[in-house]
């Protein structure tokens, strides 16, 4: 099998340098170009191995340039659907790794992918243990009455609760079929309480020193479960996005969530 040619939308961020890093290192996956919003250069030495890719702002620019089969987006939401409005009628599939979409954000994204007849993967966390970590709390949801969920990260994250909390949270609740129990509180503890979702607790922590941290807590007569999932450093997102774009082309339409080409 050929390599799949892939650009990075958002390479000069933290995630997208270190997205450059590992899929260049990947003997399946040939990066052929680069897109960031602050680019000031027209070419981009891959790091390791000295390559240089052409670079550009926008997505029109590089597409003009260059002929990906996949756009690996780590952007921000206001730059995600600009960009695929414009590659999904060229026939380039799609992996997303961008958080803060709207449901009306992932709904486009699926009319886009078919209407055009590409693969777009969208997921909130590329990391195969929060994947497992949302997985297991789907099964535990249909056990146990009450649960809240803890997510942690860095300082800079610009959305609250995260989506992988979010996502969870839905799992959770289409998985039991019914509202959990959320215990009742005066109305001067209902700020510190977090949101709620279909009566689960999501509290989001924002602090320096943090990377990406979930605990889902359940709370059953006599007993409590916790699942949880610690990000040491984002070297744990690159198999999990390797395996979205080896497997993108294989797919039509939208694919929401890892846990899809995982088999879960």
């Amino acid at each position: 099998m050929n390599p799949v040619n892939t650009v990075v939308h958002g390479a000069l961020g933290r995630m997208g340098q270190m997205l450059l890093a590992a899929l260049s290192q990947n003997p399946g996956i040939q990066l052929v170009g680069a897109v960031d919003v602050k680019a000031t250069a027209s070419e981009l030495a891959l790091p390791g191995n000295g390559a240089v890719i052409p670079l550009a702002p926008d997505i029109s620019n590089l597409l003009n340039r260059c002929q990906p089969q996949v756009i690996v987006d780590f952007t921000v939401a206001a730059a995600t659907l600009p960009a695929l409005r414009v590659a999904a009628p060229r026939g380039i599939h799609f992996v997303i790794g961008t958080t803060g979409l709207t449901p009306d954000d992932i709904s486009e994204i699926g009319n886009l992918a078919r209407q055009n007849q590409i693969g777009a993967v969208v997921t909130a966390n590329f990391a195969l243990g929060a994947v497992l970590m949302m997985h297991m709390a789907k099964i535990a949801a249909k056990y146990m009455d009450y649960a809240e969920i803890i997510e942690l990260h860095h300082e800079k994250k610009i959305d609250a609760p995260s989506g992988t909390a979010l996502t969870t949270a839905r799992a959770m609740a289409q998985a039991r079929g019914k509202l959990f129990i959320h215990p009742g509180e005066p109305a001067s503890a209902q700020t510190s309480r977090g949101g709620n979702y279909d009566g689960i607790a999501i509290h989001s922590v924002r602090l320096p020193g943090l990377v990406a941290h979930q605990e889902v807590i359940f709370g059953g007569q006599g007993e409590t479960l916790t699942i949880r999932h610690d990000t040491i450093n984002r070297e744990c997102f690159m198999p999990g996005v390797i395996l979205a774009v080896k497997e993108v082309i294989r797919r039509e339409g939208l694919v929401y969530g890892l846990d899809t080409l995982l088999g879960l």
